[in-house]
């Protein structure tokens, strides 16, 4: 199955408006041509970034309006026969990044008709790295800590996820919808 990884970075201080901007141009290029080269949709993965600020932005986003802009931006770009987005961690939190995709899951105003879910690296590994810190004896630990990431990530795979840090911001979904 071919994956197809169109990613905007998170290096800079960029808004989210100019990060979903950029996106949507690139998401629709490559789109058009996957189509131009009639690639079969139903038999791709699409693996892109989610539209958040820039990591040197001072304006700093909800996971509930990070999740929307990405959404918005796959629903104006990608075709209904694709079926799934697996997500980059792209530089952020492996916490971040499993809350911004568990409020993708959560989204009920706008529409989803592909599967999201996650092909974080970096936001699994992290923990269990540290953990381990390569030593024999910390290897339990390090597997604790995948499976603690791995069972984070599949909850929110589903919207299930209710760990996490942070007030969420409800007021923002309810100011928009699409």
């Amino acid at each position: 199955m071919p994956i197809v990884e169109p990613e905007i970075l998170i290096d800079g201080n960029h808004s989210i408006d100019q990060c979903a901007a950029a996106s949507e141009q690139v998401f629709a290029a490559v789109m058009a041509a996957l189509l131009h080269h009639k690639v079969i949709i139903e038999g791709i993965l699409l693996k892109p970034n989610m539209v958040t600020p820039g990591s040197d932005s001072a304006d700093k986003k909800s996971n509930q309006e990070i999740a929307w802009y990405t959404v918005r931006t796959l629903s104006r770009t990608m075709v209904p026969a694709l079926p799934g987005v697996v997500f980059l961690s792209g530089g952020q939190s492996e916490e971040d990044a499993s809350l911004n995709l568990n409020e993708m899951n959560k989204l009920t105003n706008i529409a989803r008709p592909w599967s999201l879910t996650f092909s974080y690296g970096r936001a699994l590994q992290a923990s269990c790295l540290k953990a381990w810190q390569g030593k024999p004896e910390n290897v339990k630990a390090a597997q604790d800590a995948l499976m603690a990431r791995a069972k984070a990530n599949g909850e929110a795979s589903m919207g299930k996820y209710a760990g996490g840090t942070g007030e969420k911001d409800s007021q923002f979904i309810a100011n928009y919808s699409y």
